[in-house]
């Protein structure tokens, strides 16, 4: 891959992305409002998703796009229009109008997230959001469909569970993606061969996950770190009823 474009870049998971993608593209091109700091074999692009023209501009030349940028947790509605909805629609007409071949994006495990808690659920299980963030993130991986149907986009969804270096909670033993393991599922979706339109949950290797992903297999992810090895340490106290954890309970 020549160019890869990393939306998002100064956010939590856009700056280990930034690290451990590294390797995957001969020159890696950071977008983001906040200001970077170009490093060896890096680009960046200061912009805003929520103008087509500035996603127009980071997109171009890029053979794919690990499209990151969200307001990433509960918001008034205006906000998650402007940015979560309209933002990522300008991103994905962007990449189809610069020709990208590829995009990842970072969906949300709240986009099911009013199933009861012990349910298994796999990417075909209906869509129960419980937020307007997680609205959003539904409302993202439909375009992504409808890209790849209509355009030919490849597209993978990635239902992002609990993104932290270690769990804390017992949710978290349901929900945890360590920061090695995110490199390494975002790494295989960009260089399957091939991988069409696929949603998948985005976990480490957590025995007592409420997910099923097929896809993982598609793509050869195996998780390296396991929730499991924390139970002992974890915060026991907070129970709750459905899988989106406090997001449901609000």
């Amino acid at each position: 891959m020549e160019r890869l474009l990393l939306t998002g870049a100064a956010g939590s998971i856009g700056q280990v992305l930034r690290e451990g993608l590294r390797d995957v593209a001969s020159v890696l091109r950071l977008m983001d409002r906040e200001p970077l700091s170009a490093g060896p074999d890096e680009e960046v692009v200061s912009g805003d998703i929520r103008s087509l023209e500035d996603a127009r501009r980071a997109a171009a030349g890029c053979d794919a796009v690990v499209h990151l940028a969200a307001i990433a947790e509960e918001a008034p509605f205006e906000a998650i229009l402007d940015v979560n909805v309209r933002g990522t629609y300008n991103v994905f007409e962007a990449a189809r109008l610069e020709r990208c071949r590829r995009l990842v994006f970072a969906s949300s495990n709240h986009v099911i997230g009013f199933h009861p808690v012990g349910r298994t659920l796999t990417p075909e299980s209906p869509i129960r959001p419980d937020s307007y963030y997680g609205v959003s993130k539904a409302f993202g991986e439909a375009l992504g469909r409808l890209y790849h149907d209509r355009h030919g986009l490849e597209v993978a969804c990635l239902r992002i569970g609990t993104f932290a270096p270690r769990p804390s909670s017992t949710r978290h033993l349901s929900t945890w993606l360590s920061h090695r393991d995110a490199v390494q599922l975002f790494r295989r979706c960009l260089e399957a061969p091939t991988i069409g339109f696929l949603v998948m949950y985005g976990t480490s290797a957590t025995q007592r996950s409420w997910w099923q992903s097929p896809g993982w297999e598609a793509i050869g992810y195996r998780p390296q770190d396991d929730a499991e090895a924390y139970a002992d340490d974890v915060d026991d106290t907070a129970r709750y009823r459905f899988q989106g954890g406090e997001y449901a309970e609000r």
